[in-house]
């Protein structure tokens, strides 16, 4: 009987091109229901590391050491047994010496959970960055994170650093607690540094806000720009959408700097060093005081010293000298002198002298012929410019009439003398 001939085994697919085609795919050939995982898991949620998960501890220790500053060792004596028995309950050793200012804290055979010397570490950090023992011990917690920035080194300038390190604070304390409510963070600014304790997502936040505050750029527009987040999160509508065009848009200005009050000019460059400028040695070479012997430069230095003195004496004696010469005098034209132009201001002068005067005149009730003009001036070839003698029979009759008005006057006086004898009677 013949063997009936074996039908080939169907290969795989082969395309035009010789290459070979895999069979397609099913969707959800391995979509088995899965009863430990359903809607109601939140997979974000962490769960506490308990001691039944590593019964067996752990097989190396561990250790972290930080200094802290000498005005903390008072209040870290009267808080270390309190930090010692929450350390104990995670299996942790801790120790504070004071001679080298250092805290120390490591694993111990009880030690079950292997993140939490990391935990121990930041606490210690806290502690001597000056956060209280109550609130630092809660970094310990599973939810809790901690975040020290460093703002020192942004700015050069002290004055800048101070101005906007309190920016930060603001007035009473007022901006930084705004930061709080809305990051959720526990917030101490301390020397250069900003000690922050919260979720991840609030830290993230204010290292940004902390950082850019130091950089000149203002806390507030931060602050408006997470209560407009806070309040489009309320919304789930806007759950997927971009919130973009619902914050704010802040422009920078251009604010003119102060100037510099000395402005230094700019040398031109040279790539040659500059001359070298001759030592002691080579000027008293060139003058020749070098080959002088001890009494020589004596009696130059003396003899150099009698002119100092002499120029100051000349100096003194000339200020005193000037305190009696007469200051220089203006020159004034003459008037009535030879040139013409001198005529010229003089005749001005009388024809407005002449026309005041017969104002003055015509007030007075006087005619304007009557009043002589050139007695006002000083000119010696005026007419009527000298000075005529009173005569005698002038000057009896001005006598006489001085008498006349004394008379008057004693007259005027003597009743009231006699009313006051009237009335001392």
């Amino acid at each position: 009987m013949s063997r009936p001939e074996e039908e080939p085994e169907a290969g795989p697919a082969v395309n035009a091109n010789g290459e070979e085609q895999r069979p397609p795919k099913k969707k959800g050939k391995h979509d088995k229901p899965k009863p430990w995982d359903h809607d109601g898991i939140d997979h974000w949620a962490i769960k506490p590391f308990t001691k039944d998960e590593n019964p067996t501890g752990l097989l190396e220790e561990s250790s972290f050491a930080t200094l802290f500053p000498k005005y903390r060792e008072k209040h870290l004596r009267e808080v270390w047994p309190m930090v010692t028995r929450a350390l104990k309950d995670h299996g942790i050793a801790c120790e504070l010496n004071l001679v080298e200012g250092s805290m120390t804290v490591k694993t111990t055979r009880k030690t079950y959970d292997p993140y939490i010397i990391m935990k121990a570490r930041d606490l210690i950090k806290l502690l001597a960055r000056s956060v209280p023992a109550q609130q630092a011990l809660k970094v310990l917690d599973d939810d809790m994170q901690c975040d020290i920035i460093k703002i020192g080194g942004l700015v050069r300038n002290k004055e800048k650093f101070t101005k906007r390190r309190q920016r930060l604070i603001g007035p009473n304390g007022a901006t930084l607690k705004a930061l709080e409510l809305l990051t959720g963070c526990y917030i101490l600014v301390q020397g250069t540094t900003v000690s922050a304790m919260g979720p991840f997502k609030g830290l993230k936040i204010l290292r940004r806000i902390a950082e850019d505050c130091i950089k000149n750029i203002h806390p507030i527009y931060h602050i408006k720009e997470l209560m407009i987040k806070r309040e489009l999160a309320k919304d789930p509508a806007l759950a997927e959408e971009n919130w973009q065009r619902f914050l704010p848009n802040f422009k920078k200005k251009n604010v003119q700097r102060k100037k510099p009050k000395k402005i230094r000019e700019k040398k031109v460059y040279t790539p040659f060093p500059p001359p070298i400028q001759p030592s002691k040695v080579d000027l008293a070479l060139e003058s020749g005081e070098y080959f002088m012997s001890q009494e020589q430069k004596q009696a130059r230095a003396k003899a150099q010293q009698e002119e100092r003195q002499a120029a100051k004496v000349e100096e003194r004696q000339r200020q005193r000298e000037a305190a009696f010469i007469a200051p220089k005098e203006g020159k004034m034209a003459a008037v009535g002198g030879g040139d013409g132009n001198n005529n010229g201001d003089v005749k001005a002068l009388a024809a407005k002298l002449k026309k005041n005067l017969g104002q003055r005149a015509e007030r007075e009730g006087l005619r304007k012929g009557d009043v002589d003009v050139s007695r006002y001036l000083a000119d010696g070839n005026a007419e009527g410019s000298k000075k005529k003698k009173r005569k005698s029979g002038d000057s009896d009759s001005g006598d006489g009439d001085k008498k006349k008005r004394k008379k008057e006057k004693k007259e005027k006086k003597e009743p009231k003398k006699k009313r006051k004898d009237s009335y001392s009677e």
